[in-house]
């Protein structure tokens, strides 16, 4: 009878145990696929953060050498002009500066 009983008992602990673990493998697939949908959600954010002040920057860049350019010109013929064309060269540098914030905020929310 003790050797029945034995049996029945050990059963019932190894199926026991195998849902254990069997719930265990659920629950990490679950959170496996929660965490991959995160990082894939990070990279995005990563990848329009870096396109922000990418595109920013070239366009900011690109905007400071024409105008810069023809500042200097301008400077060239009349000195008087240098107080008036370096707003506008400030005004160009502006747009690398959105292009960080608007990165940034992309990061952070």
């Amino acid at each position: 009878m003790n050797k029945k009983i034995f049996i029945v008992m050990s059963f019932l602990a190894i199926f026991g145990i195998e849902g254990l673990f069997a719930q265990e493998s659920g629950e990490v697939a679950e959170t496996t696929q929660v965490t991959s949908q995160a990082d894939s959600i990070q990279a995005f954010k990563y990848i329009a953060a870096g396109l922000a002040v990418g595109i920013a920057c070239i366009a900011g860049g690109s905007a400071v050498g024409k105008i810069g350019a023809a500042a200097m010109g301008a400077m060239s013929e009349n000195a008087e002009l240098s107080g008036k064309a370096l707003p506008f060269v400030g005004l160009a540098e502006g747009i690398c500066l959105w292009g960080f914030l608007v990165a940034l905020l992309i990061i952070i929310l």
